[in-house]
């Protein structure tokens, strides 16, 4: 995952997310109450537990796959069984309007300010040490605690994010890249779900 950005034929320059998808291969197809369950594999691993090589083994792959994940489908095609490979070309092209899911840049403990945007304290009039603070937090004797939700300093970042309403601008089947207008969630090393809309 890098970000960077493109000019358009117009010349208008835009924010573009190159992603590297690879190729899956499909491990498992069984019914379920909501549809078609299929499992895909991708990557490469050390070691694998003996259920889940089972699973790499009767899909026909070599190779021990280092990430599972799993779909669900309402109607499948002929082409999804056990042991296809799905490319990039294959499911995406060009112009096609996606929705991104990922988890979120960790960011450790944050106070209000970084947190929530609070506007914090006055700079003057004695409060020289309360710029970044949150001020009151509860009411007088009624209700007599803090209610529960309040927005507060804690841990930020580290959470399911979906991105909806983006544009691929670009697909490379040679080198499985595809090039995202916008941002999308994650580090750069993140592993991110992409699905189609509409």
């Amino acid at each position: 995952m890098k970000s960077t950005q493109q000019f358009s034929e117009n010349g208008i320059r835009m924010p573009v997310t190159y992603v590297e998808v690879l190729p899956h291969t499909i491990t498992l197809v069984e019914p379920t109450g909501r549809g078609t369950r299929i499992e895909m594999a991708f990557g490469i691993a050390k070691k694998l537990t003996k259920a889940i090589e089972g699973h790499s083994k009767k899909a026909g792959m070599t190779e021990k796959p280092r990430f599972f994940r799993s779909i669900i489908e309402k109607e499948i095609g002929e082409t999804e069984k056990v042991g296809a490979v799905v490319k990039l070309g294959d499911v995406f092209s060009s112009g096609d309007m996606i929705r991104v899911t990922g988890i979120s840049k960790g960011k450790g403990f944050a106070g209000v300010v970084k947190r929530h945007h609070f506007k914090g304290g006055p700079k003057t009039h004695g409060q020289s040490d309360r710029e970044r603070s949150p001020g009151s937090i509860g009411s007088t004797t009624t209700p007599g605690r803090v209610f529960k939700g309040k927005r507060m300093a804690g841990r930020l970042g580290g959470e399911r994010v979906v991105v909806r309403h983006l544009r691929i601008v670009s697909v490379d089947e040679k080198t499985n890249v595809m090039g995202i207008k916008g941002v999308i969630p994650g580090s750069i090393a993140n592993i991110v779900e992409i699905e189609k809309e509409g």
